[in-house]
């Protein structure tokens, strides 16, 4: 009798908490991003995005890669057991001076936040902001391992669906900002697939 009421409390209790979505649950039309990654890495990081999370910021990205302007960026920061963060459109460009790389974006206007119930999870994909929550404009980070406490805090707008060995070998930053010295790892080719 206890064991079927503690039972009966449990599921009541799963019932009451809020659904959080996952990767599985992306509309099955949703666009994905493919990026070629080069440097110590090489190959490819396919990622299934979440416009049913975050619409403004799936756009964006999608916008941004569409340009070409994601094309040649650098990992600028790369932390070890959390994450990589890319997509500094305007001083993150491989070949040329990336010392102010982060600290840049798009000529876009910056986004209002879109967070969600979404966990910070291993290959969760979500926008890079500075302190204002409606800061994100065009560079994102790519989770190696979970971060509960970005739970949100950061919009979510995709996961990775293929090319976790990839995402693993890119080359790490040093310090506690995760700064990446010498020859970054770069977003060579970025696509879409609709």
């Amino acid at each position: 009798m206890l064991r079927r009421n503690l039972l009966a409390l449990a599921a009541s209790a799963l019932a009451l908490m809020p659904y959080a979505a996952s990767a599985s649950d992306a509309p099955a039309d949703a666009p994905r991003l493919t990026i070629h990654v080069t440097g110590e890495a090489e190959g490819e990081i396919v990622i299934a995005l979440r416009p049913d999370l975050a619409p403004q910021h799936v756009e964006r990205v999608l916008q941004l890669a569409r340009d070409g302007a994601y094309n040649g960026v650098v990992f600028h920061r790369v932390i070890d057991g959390f994450m990589a963060q890319t997509g500094d459109v305007q001083f993150g460009r491989a070949g040329g001076d990336t010392s102010r790389a982060g600290m840049g974006g798009s000529d876009l206007p910056d986004l209002p936040a879109e967070f969600s119930g979404e966990p910070f999870a291993r290959g969760v994909v979500g926008m890079a902001r500075s302190q204002n929550p409606n800061s994100a404009n065009s560079q994102f980070f790519i989770m190696f391992d979970s971060a509960p406490h970005l739970n949100g805090q950061y919009t979510v707008f995709g996961q990775v669906v293929e090319g976790l060995d990839v995402l693993d070998a890119i080359k790490r930053g040093t310090g506690g900002n995760g700064a990446v010295v010498g020859a970054p790892d770069v977003m060579a080719d970025v696509t879409v697939t609709e």
